[in-house]
């Protein structure tokens, strides 16, 4: 059987690699998933759409309140004024990128991330026909501008995610704002993954958008309302943008599930006292691992926000953890700059996570 290239140059996401060679004993520190169940009220929306019917096709672009709702979201949150004409609501923020990056990019542009970085962004660059190049990032894990604004040059597209995954790093304004006016005077466009925005513990989130018009933003609610299996992401643009980007959306989805965007629905315009809750408790969640890896003499910067440690150790120590029965990833599955490093997701819970430590300490 032959296969098309741009799949067989590709790997399978070494984080679900990782994943799902866990023995059923195993703790799992591996996958981006809250183990918090969807707030009440979400799902108690989602039982009524069903009931009421709301079963069929939406427009494409997602049913009107659903845009109304997040464009308030936007105003309200980021300060960032899109019309709900100016939003597509997509299948997670993994469609998000998906169909930002087929719309824009053309066979051979470069397309340039952090290294390291999330693993989709140079995996779906290259399925959009682009040349994927990730620009490494400083010896303190945060973007350096300098050299980030030099590899722009030339660059269809960069794309920033702060916080970050896997790094957990909030970048400041002056990077942020520096890369988005860089990027606009060289033609680049860049997307902003604004994903984990409400997970902070320490300064403060800066959407992209603020400082150009040359920027695509990507949120969901997967993280913030504990949604991840609800797949509903969104895409915020220029409208002359967004008009480009549904016409992929269009043909690769349709639409994203009536069901779970009346369940957004009732996300962006419920209580959000159930996103402060979940912050509060992965902030107490990564100071108990951060605390416990830090006594047992790993060293690394506590990182900002995510919920995520990227921590330096040995191949031989990274063996251990995962024989240990503690499942965490190489950070190589997020570039090469990850050499040397594994990512520890603390989004379970503070029981899971004091054996996690007791496992590690007795194998390090």
């Amino acid at each position: 059987m032959k296969f098309a290239d741009r799949v067989m140059n590709l790997e399978i996401s070494g984080i679900r690699k990782i994943f799902e060679v866990a023995g059923p004993d195993a703790i799992s520190l591996a996958l981006g998933q809250p183990d918090f169940d969807t707030p009440l009220h979400i799902k108690e929306a989602a039982i009524q759409a069903i009931r009421d019917g709301k079963t069929g096709y939406t427009p494409n672009s997602g049913i009107p309140e659903l845009r109304e709702a997040i464009s308030q979201k936007f105003r309200r949150e980021n300060n960032l004024h899109y019309s709900p004409s100016d939003i597509i609501v997509c299948a997670g923020a993994s469609e998000a990128l998906n169909i930002a990056m087929q719309a824009i990019i053309n066979p051979g542009d470069r397309v340039i991330y952090s290294d390291p970085g999330f693993v989709s962004y140079g995996a779906i660059a290259e399925l959009a026909g682009g040349a994927p190049d990730p620009v490494p990032l400083g010896d303190d894990l945060r973007i350096d501008l300098d050299r980030t604004c030099e590899a722009i040059d030339g660059a269809r597209m960069i794309v920033l995610n702060s916080p970050s995954n896997p790094t957990g790093v909030v970048e400041s304004e002056e990077t942020i704002r520096g890369i988005v006016e860089y990027a606009d005077d060289q033609g680049t466009l860049v997307i902003s993954d604004e994903v984990y925005e409400h997970f902070i513990y320490g300064g403060k989130h800066y959407s992209a958008a603020l400082y150009g018009d040359n920027v695509i933003t990507i949120n969901a609610t997967s993280k913030t309302y504990a949604m991840t299996g609800w797949r509903i992401g969104l895409l915020a643009a220029p409208l002359e943008v967004a008009e480009e980007c549904l016409k992929i959306h269009q043909y690769t989805i349709a639409c994203a599930s009536s069901i779970s965007q009346y369940a957004a629905l009732a996300a962006y315009t419920g209580d959000q006292r159930v996103v402060k809750e979940m912050r509060d408790e992965y902030h107490a969640r990564r100071d108990l691992m951060a605390g416990g890896l830090k006594e047992m003499g790993f060293d690394f910067t506590v990182p900002e926000g995510a919920f995520y440690l990227f921590v330096p150790m040995s191949a031989e120590q990274l063996e251990a953890i995962i024989s240990a029965g503690v499942i965490i990833v190489p950070g190589t599955a997020f570039g090469a700059q990850g050499e040397g490093f594994a990512r520890i997701s603390y989004a379970a819970s503070q029981d899971a996570l004091k054996e996690a430590l007791n496992r590690i300490r007795n194998v390090v």
